[in-house]
């Protein structure tokens, strides 16, 4: 199984919000430090701004932060929530053709094997991508910023 570019980049956003805690960032910022599309990072950021992951605030001073707690981001559900098709093969899917489907192993094998990949997501939460936050800081080069939390309470 791969995942998706996207889901790669939201998980890249998410962490950089993490580790910038309580200050702003913005998508140049973002796309300038990880080396990615900034058209990327705006697809990303629109996501999971609608999902409710990140709020966005428009303006001269404005950027994106985390709308919830790194602890409450699970890793599982946010993977769900940004693939598309986790159909690993054809008999997953609803328009599934495959002669041999009723009596083939490979789509219980596989199914147990999505099922185990996400039980092991489902424990693990964004908090835990986050604990070398110093040394994500010094690899994103991250320094220290003021916090902006008069714009976010408003």
């Amino acid at each position: 199984m791969r995942l998706t570019l996207y889901t790669d980049y939201c998980l890249r956003v998410l962490m950089y919000l993490g580790v910038k805690e309580d200050r702003f960032a913005t998508i140049s910022e973002i796309a300038e430090r990880y080396d990615i599309s900034r058209n990327h990072v705006m697809k990303v950021v629109y996501g999971l701004s609608q999902s409710d992951y990140i709020r966005t605030v428009r303006g001269k001073n404005g950027g994106m932060y985390l709308q919830r707690a790194p602890e409450s981001i699970n890793l599982g559900a946010l993977i769900r929530d940004t693939e598309q098709d986790l159909a690993l093969v054809e008999c997953f899917a609803p328009d599934n053709r495959c002669v041999i489907t009723p009596s083939c192993r490979l789509t219980h094998i596989l199914g147990d094997a999505l099922k185990a990949f996400f039980a092991e997501l489902d424990k693990h939460t964004l908090a835990d991508l986050l604990t070398t936050r110093d040394d994500m800081r010094e690899l994103l080069g991250i320094r220290g910023i003021p916090v902006v939390q008069a714009a976010k309470s408003g």
